[in-house]
């Protein structure tokens, strides 16, 4: 399951969902954003996860359904918080109603524009009313607030920076995923941490064979594979496949291995910043450096792609 936040889209389309997940059975539900602000977005890989319901309201969207390998009942929710105490109300109360609706666990992700203790924001000494409430909301529904253990923060701007980002599950969920934990990725060109809901203990199989659109770019990838499907004569299909992985990942280091270490010194680099600023150390030389690292990081994300 994979769910985006501030889309920006009034509708998304079967190729806006292939750019995101590449090959493979999808399904997809979204919600429109407001003019040029809001707009969300699930995806599913359809042999994990069948839908049966989606709920809908203007900041949240739930899909319910069940994880065909363990046969799970469950909901997933994907929430853009509101930022007004009011609004934040009026969504509290609809999760609460749908969830009541799927009889289900319950798994809400997203940007919750809230946090539950003072330490989730930088230089706060108290917390707000509708911090107050929220904290009450998951108490009243009973769910666990997984931990995220590899950052502190994970929505920053400037020398602002505050958790935000969470995930809330029920206690069916734990006992039936008893490893499931939540870890942040490098933050790159967003205000937000990506984050990634994993169970250690549940293996999905073999992985998809995937392929990126910048391959089909490049004047000799097409050649490369001929000449590669070639020479493994007549053998099955998924066999090829599986034998190509090899020399397309010497091929992807050849080609475009110098753009991926770029990338990945430049997300290594914001996040140094971003520790530093969690920690206090924060002047207009260590923004003039960030903005700089992130004007450096969205060109090469730009040439990998159009390359």
């Amino acid at each position: 399951m994979l769910g985006l936040i501030e889309t920006k889209k009034l509708a998304v389309t079967r190729f806006d969902v292939s750019r995101f997940w590449g090959q493979g059975s999808v399904g997809w539900e979204f919600v429109e954003s407001d003019g040029a602000s809001g707009g969300l977005l699930l995806m599913w890989d359809e042999m994990s996860f069948k839908m049966n319901n989606c709920y809908k309201g203007e900041r949240w969207l739930c899909v319910e359904g069940v994880i065909l390998q363990n046969s799970f009942n469950c909901a997933f929710f994907l929430i853009y918080g509101a930022h007004t105490r009011d609004e934040k109300l009026i969504i509290w109360e609809e999760l609460s109603y749908t969830a009541g609706l799927c009889q289900v666990p319950c798994c809400f992700m997203g940007d919750f524009n809230e946090i539950v203790h003072i330490e989730e924001r930088k230089g706060n000494v108290n917390l707000s009313i509708s911090a107050e409430e929220f904290k009450n909301w998951i108490q009243d529904m009973h769910l666990v607030d997984l931990p995220l253990n590899d950052r502190k923060f994970t929505w920053f701007i400037g020398r602002s920076c505050s958790q935000i980002d969470r995930v809330l599950v029920n206690l069916e969920w734990v006992e039936e995923f008893p490893e499931i934990r939540l870890r942040g990725r490098p933050q790159g060109l967003s205000d937000h941490c990506p984050m990634i809901v994993e169970d250690t203990s549940v293996r999905y199989g073999p992985r998809p064979f995937r392929s990126l659109d910048s391959w089909f770019t490049h004047e000799g990838f097409l050649r490369m594979v001929k000449e590669e499907w070639r020479g493994l004569g007549n053998i099955q299909f998924t066999e090829k496949l599986k034998a190509l992985t090899n020399p397309l990942g010497r091929w992807h280091r050849d080609n475009f291995g110098d753009m991926d270490k770029k990338i990945t010194k430049f997300e290594e680099e914001i996040k140094k910043i971003d520790d530093m600023v969690s920690n206090d150390v924060f002047d207009g030389t260590v923004e003039a450096r960030r903005k700089a690292l992130v004007t450096c990081c969205k060109k090469w994300y730009v040439r990998k792609e159009l390359h």
